[in-house]
């Protein structure tokens, strides 16, 4: 971070400059060391101005993100320096992107900021639980080996986040081409062939109802197409600004937890990224109380991060951590019972990585029935849409089809 001072040397002289330094205060012991008396210490914004050009939040890929992870943990494991293992890995990087990232990054490390706190300054791209791994390894001088079990850990949750977004690619796509073609059919199709029923029978009295209905429906989206066009995305804005705050944000979680089949993936994901984030940090040496923060976070779920907020507060006051996830509503006891165990043994990573494999090929399992299971009933609700335009259609013409033959 960079800091514009004004001091006074010890002949009463006023200096000012700029200095780049991790804390204010080790700014001020530094000039204190140098003779000088800090007067004004002020923090310069530190944005980069090529990180500006691009969007803020913009990200790296996984794939890319764990190749420079891996990467890195080897150069450092075999005792190349930290600032020319990161030199080098920023001219292998193909992201434009990542390569801006990757300098920022070196020119802060060369400058005597530690590795973590050069991350930090990219959110967008190094979570939280990455950066508190990283300062863990670094304090107890295992980089390298925190930097593994880091790429292991991007690799397992981007494997899920996949396979839980191919599970739900499908029913997207047919979904809204069935609602893009409902439209089309009622608004462009369904008024002329009303037009033409209208004239051979009585009138629109003598239709089936459910015909008459189609039509009304019809000439309310044909006469009202950009009304309902502004309304729907207007509502799909407001909804999505609203999720957005923390309010709306926890109420749509609570919402999601909830709802069938959908209730049980994502518990089934947040037990899994607790259990692996959560035992990563204990093997780092993190604290309990700071592992807990950090899980929360990154679980991905403001409901059940608020419940291992109210669990945290139970460890601070001298309970184990098994004891209050015994009592959650979300979490299974078949993980309060192993946490038990692992408190027990001294070994709550091992046992908690354990319990994150099992959840991950559940979450597995479970997808893979919703894809076998999502087809067919996709197809059923394609057929109900076509039979009922089909008979408001059909119906009516094979009425007037038996008055014509008598």
């Amino acid at each position: 971070m960079k800091f514009n001072y004004t001091a006074t040397n010890k002949e009463g002289k006023t200096i000012t400059g700029v200095s780049e330094s991790t804390t204010k205060e080790a700014l001020i012991a530094n000039l204190n060391h140098q003779g000088l008396r800090p007067i004004v210490v002020k923090a310069i914004s530190g944005k980069n101005p090529l990180i500006n050009r691009f969007n803020k939040n913009k990200k790296v890929k996984q794939k890319e993100l764990v190749v420079f992870i891996r990467q890195l943990s080897t150069m450092v494991g075999a005792g190349v320096p930290l600032t020319r293992s990161l030199a080098m890995l920023q001219g292998q990087t193909e992201s434009k992107y990542f390569k801006i990232v990757l300098t920022g990054i070196t020119k802060d490390v060369e400058s005597g900021i530690p590795l973590a706190d050069a991350l930090a300054k990219y959110p967008n791209v190094f979570s939280e639980v990455f950066v508190n791994m990283v300062r863990a390894g670094e304090a107890g001088g295992i980089l390298d080996e925190i930097l593994k079990r880091l790429a292991t850990q991007v690799e397992q949750d981007s494997s899920m986040r996949k396979k839980v977004k191919s599970a739900m690619t499908y029913p997207v796509a047919i979904l809204t081409i069935t609602t893009i073609a409902f439209f089309g059919v009622m608004i462009f199709v369904i008024p002329k062939i009303g037009k033409i029923l209208t004239d051979l029978s009585d009138g629109k009295s003598s239709l089936p109802i459910y015909t008459r209905v189609m039509l009304s429906g019809s000439a309310f989206m044909q006469h009202n197409a950009i009304l309902i066009l502004v309304v729907f995305f207007g509502v799909i804005y407001a909804v999505r600004r609203y999720i957005k705050t923390p309010k709306g944000k926890y109420q749509f979680h609570a919402l999601l937890l909830k709802t069938p089949v959908i209730k049980m993936i994502i518990t089934k994901v947040a037990i899994a990224r607790f259990s692996r984030t959560f035992a990563s940090l204990m093997s780092a040496g993190v604290g309990v109380l700071e592992a807990l923060d950090v899980t929360g976070g990154a679980i991905g779920n403001k409901v059940i991060e608020a419940e291992l907020k109210e669990a945290a507060k139970a460890v601070k006051n001298g309970k184990q951590l098994s004891e209050p996830l015994s009592e959650s509503k979300h979490f299974p006891p078949i993980v309060s019972q192993m946490l038990a165990v692992g408190e027990e043994t001294g070994q709550i990573d091992t046992i908690l990585i354990k319990v994150a494999d099992f959840y991950e090929e559940e979450v597995e399992a479970v997808v893979d029935g919703l894809s076998s299971i999502i087809e067919p009933l996709m197809i059923i609700v394609l057929g109900a849409v076509v039979g009922l335009i089909a008979a408001s259609v059909m119906g009516p013409i094979a009425n007037l089809s038996k008055n014509i033959g008598t």
